[in-house]
């Protein structure tokens, strides 16, 4: 395909001004140009094609272009295991201080590690500067167990128990740092068990096999019969059970509460609660009223009244309690479920409890406590609640929003820090690593752009040392992407200042003529439509999903043929939903449907966008019976993590961009309202039909 053809016309403007900008910033470095381009993207088809062959014949070609660090990382990265440890040197000191270079990095070490080549990985594991990689980092306390056996230092085990714990695809790393760990007694063998059982919650059958082989490699073959059917291994013969066999007991429980959290609770209680240990009992309890909270079921809360001891549980396992307990918080009968709220909170790890929505939860539990108490018990717990809500209240997310309106105080723009001044603008257009990344996303290489753009922001700083970028060195970066039209870049790189914050970085407003008179048309909130935008696009026009939406507004095709036909649009192609004006059309259009079938609640149409409409329905109180929740508490029981992060995002950018807009204070809870059972409402014809 031709060049023209592949890139689109604002990217082609974005390229040419890039050049420019480029041959300041890299003057020693020969310019791309459309042919070159097209080789740069010839080589990137072929690197995902494996075709070694065309890498090799491609690469001569691109010496001294803007991007030849990431074509030679693709040749070579194609047949690094059978490359020599001369070849990699070589690259890496070519291509010193490149994202390129410590991806290949990356690369070798995981290899190195994978053949216990403990030497040569230990030689070059100092260099390696993202250090993201977690199976890197368990092979690295691998060699230091090998090297300091039982001496070997607690925080070295404890990062591979919680790296281990937290993984859900195996990696051969952390298998062998566990498995040595254990051989040496410095991991619990409950740790390996745990690790069986995280695993099968998330049907990860392969995983839970790798930590039982770890703990107890006898056991193989009765846990291959027990996944195979849970129900038939649960129904054997009761007898003095073994400690492998009680764990593959409770497996097989976790095992089956992913499909029957109700079948399971009944197994447990009338057959095997009795043969497990009060922390083995605690953890399948808890697995089921994760399980039965997830399906927003009423049995949840009565399946975690049989736990004894909350911290047997996991802070997952906590966190769908206080989901569940949030769900019957509504009307005056059930204020009793508040201090179950501030329990499980309480039970959560530290880590956990730092989390935003957590603390929030926990201060509305704590004021909800204040109220039946005394006065002196009732300021105490007030004043622990104002701290807790003070500690987190800010405009950057939806529970420091909430936290903020909860203390007395509206979501305001805050003030622009002082302009960039010409030499940090400067500064950032002569960054030899964000000129790559934007030269990259202008040709149609947004994934390296981006990765190439987040290592020089994180790791380099404006003096080429290692450290990340200062908050003003950010915003001198969000400002060159902006300036691009890399809405993305621009967004993500201001949203990581805390003292210094831009909102006219943060919350862009592309395109504002055509959303804003488009919203007005047909009577949205242009504040909710920039918000989704920005939650579904970050404005990049080309964007695609993974499912296959497409544009600003990230529409489907289906939805697409759906809505054209609801709102007259005769002639819709789905090659136009790329069109910038088609897909606002399309989107908000679809936008208004659902959120008039929603009787204007913007937390659930916010949901009804993202997971169709019939899912937010569902998920609200069944027969016109249960409470009328507050928004923030129905959206916190979201059983999907995409969909429930989703809607916050959306809300609370919706509160920024009218902040922006109306230079008025805003309120967040005014826009979430409250959610009532179902049958509140039925559903009108507008959106029955939809596919």
């Amino acid at each position: 395909m031709h060049f023209s053809a592949i890139v689109s016309p604002i990217l082609l403007r974005a390229l040419t001004g890039l050049t420019l900008s480029l041959s300041i910033a890299l003057p020693a470095v020969a310019q791309g140009n459309n042919r070159s381009d097209e080789l740069v993207l010839d080589m990137a088809a072929a690197f995902k094609k494996s075709d070694r062959k065309r890498l090799s014949q491609l690469l001569p070609q691109l010496r001294g272009h803007v991007l030849e660090s990431w074509a030679a990382y693709w040749e070579l990265r194609a047949r690094l295991d059978e490359a020599s440890a001369s070849e990699v040197q070589d690259f890496l000191r070519r291509h010193a201080g490149t994202y390129a270079e410590d991806r290949l990095r990356n690369d070798w070490l995981l290899l190195l590690g994978s053949r216990r080549d403990w030497a040569a990985f230990s030689e070059e594991l100092p260099r390696y500067r993202m250090n993201d990689d977690l199976q890197v980092r368990c092979y690295a306390a691998l060699v230091e167990a090998q090297r300091q056996g039982s001496a070997t230092p607690p925080a070295v085990a404890e990062e591979v128990r919680r790296t281990w714990l937290a993984q859900r695809e195996a990696d051969d790393g952390c298998v062998q740092a566990a498995a040595k760990l254990i051989e040496l007694k410095l991991f619990n063998p409950l740790d390996a068990w745990r690790k069986a059982r995280l695993a099968l919650e998330y049907n990860r059958v392969g995983l839970a096999r790798n930590a039982v082989q770890v703990v107890a490699p006898d056991a193989v073959g009765a846990f291959n019969e027990m996944t195979a059917n849970p129900a038939k291994f649960l129904a054997a013969r009761v007898t003095a059970p073994t400690r492998a066999r009680r764990e593959l007991v409770l497996l097989a429980i976790v095992k089956m509460a992913t499909s029957d959290p109700d079948a399971a609770a009944g197994t447990l209680d009338r057959k095997w609660s009795v043969h497990l240990t009060p922390e083995e009992r605690n953890w399948a309890w808890g697995a089921i009223g994760r399980q039965s909270a997830q399906r927003l079921s009423d049995e949840a809360l009565d399946h975690y009244g049989h736990v004894t001891h909350d911290h047997d549980l996991t802070d997952d396992m906590l966190g769908w309690r206080v989901r569940a307990a949030l769900r019957t918080t509504g009307g005056p009968a059930r204020q009793a479920r508040w201090p179950l709220v501030l329990q499980s909170v309480q039970a959560m790890s530290e880590e956990a409890r730092k989390d935003p929505t957590w603390v929030y939860w926990r201060a509305r539990a704590l004021l909800a406590q204040a109220a039946s108490q005394r006065t002196e018990p009732a300021a105490a717990s007030r004043a622990e609640a104002t701290a807790l809500l003070e500690s987190i209240a800010g405009v950057k997310g939806f529970y420091e929003q909430l936290a903020l309106e909860e203390l007395g105080r509206k979501i305001s723009v805050p003030p622009r820090p002082a302009p960039l001044t010409a030499e940090e603008r400067e500064a950032a257009r002569l960054n030899p690593g964000l000129n790559r990344a934007l030269y990259a996303v202008a040709i149609g290489l947004r994934p390296e752009g981006v990765r190439e753009w987040n290592y020089s922001t994180n790791l380099v700083n404006g003096k080429g040392e290692k450290g990340g970028m200062s908050e003003r060195e950010l915003l001198a970066a969000a400002d060159f992407a902006c300036e691009r039209q890399v809405w993305d870049r621009c967004i993500n790189t201001s949203d990581r200042t805390r003292q210094e914050i831009d909102f006219s970085q943060r919350f862009p407003m592309p395109f504002r003529d055509a959303v804003v008179k488009r919203s007005n048309e047909i009577a949205l909130d242009p504040a909710y439509v920039y918000g989704l935008i920005r939650q579904e696009s970050r404005f990049i026009m080309d964007a695609r999903s993974g499912v296959g939406a497409s544009g600003l507004m990230q529409v489907m095709p289906a939805t697409a043929r759906w809505t054209a036909r609801k709102i007259g649009l005769n002639s819709f192609t789905i090659d136009q939903l790329n069109d910038r004006d088609t897909n606002i059309a399309i989107g908000t259009g679809y936008l208004k449907l659902v959120l008039d079938n929603f009787e204007g609640s913007l937390p659930m149409a916010a949901a009804a966008y993202n997971a169709g409409p019939s899912r937010p329905r569902n998920w609200r109180a069944p027969g016109g019976s249960g409470p009328v929740l507050e928004a923030a508490a129905w959206a916190e029981n979201i059983p999907f993590n995409e969909t429930r992060d989703y809607v916050k995002k959306v809300l609370s950018n919706t509160t920024n961009y009218a902040a922006l807009i109306t230079g008025q204070p805003q309120s967040l809870k005014a826009r979430l309202g409250t959610v009532g059972p179902r049958d509140a409402a039925a559903p009108p014809e507008a959106v029955k039909d939809l596919p």
